[in-house]
């Protein structure tokens, strides 16, 4: 366990994490996500603080340009469109792995035309020198691994956290979360690091029969709370349950852990 949380960066109590995801056919879940495609587009795009209405979100993926917006904030919508579609193909060709390439991929998609580079790790392009940081508000910046020529140092992190989240995470809700804050906390890239986690996390959801998870619009500000508090403690424990919150099964996982 120790070997673990060193590897992620971070820790959470494990006592704490759900049994009894209800789980359902790939066929039920990927159906599930593509019908909800809209939403999850639209929640996304709020907790980036884009100001596109979920109407105008639903205008616009039905391949209709709203009036009055910003190119690069429509951009971020098609963008995070296109990325779902990509995820959900993956998924239901049972290509879905938690891997590099992939992962780079999906942040291709994500961040295309919007972070300072896209497609790979940060110093694995022109950019050797920049390192980004996450605001905290009141609670100053989190600084992440220095971005170094070829990205030596967060290639052997990443590498380390899948490995240890292959061997000694069997609970599919657990790894998918334990991914999702592995991605935001490390920052492999310059921009779109939660975006791209989160898609992962529902690769692995689904892929495991259970049905993504998308953060409510309206809980945005809980979500950048706890991710401030996540981001000063490195303990996990209270993202994990925010995260089984905004599960649709979270009433039945619920009961089924009390």
């Amino acid at each position: 366990m120790l070997d673990l949380f060193a590897a992620l960066g971070f820790h959470w109590d494990r006592e704490k994490i759900p049994h009894g995801v209800p789980t359902h056919s790939l066929e039920r879940v990927t159906f599930h996500f593509h019908r909800m495609l809209t939403t999850y587009v639209w929640d996304a795009s709020v907790l980036e603080g884009n100001p596109f209405t979920f109407p105008e979100v639903k205008t616009l993926l039905e391949g209709v340009t709203v009036g009055g917006r910003k190119i690069s904030d429509q951009e971020q919508v098609l963008n995070l469109a296109e990325s779902s579609k990509q995820l959900l193909a993956l998924v239901k060709a049972g290509k879905f792995v938690l891997n590099k390439s992939l992962f780079t991929e999906l942040h291709g998609l994500v961040a295309k035309n919007e972070a300072l580079e896209w497609g790979h790790f940060r110093g694995e392009g022109p950019e050797t020198n920049y390192t980004p940081d996450v605001g905290l508000g009141p609670e100053g910046r989190y600084t992440p691994l220095p971005t170094l020529a070829g990205a030596p140092e967060l290639n052997r992190v990443f590498s380390g956290g899948i490995q240890a989240l292959e061997k000694d995470v069997e609970n599919a809700f657990e790894k998918a979360a334990a991914f999702f804050l592995f991605g935001a906390l490390q920052q492999f890239f310059f921009d779109g690091n939660k975006r791209t986690s989160r898609f992962m996390m529902n690769g692995v959801l689904m892929s495991a029969g259970i049905d993504a998870i998308s953060i409510p619009a309206a809980k945005a500000q809980d979500f950048n709370e706890k991710m401030v508090r996540f981001y000063t403690t490195k303990d996990a424990t209270e993202m994990m349950a925010f995260l089984v919150a905004c599960h649709p099964d979270a009433i039945t996982i619920q009961q089924n852990n009390t």
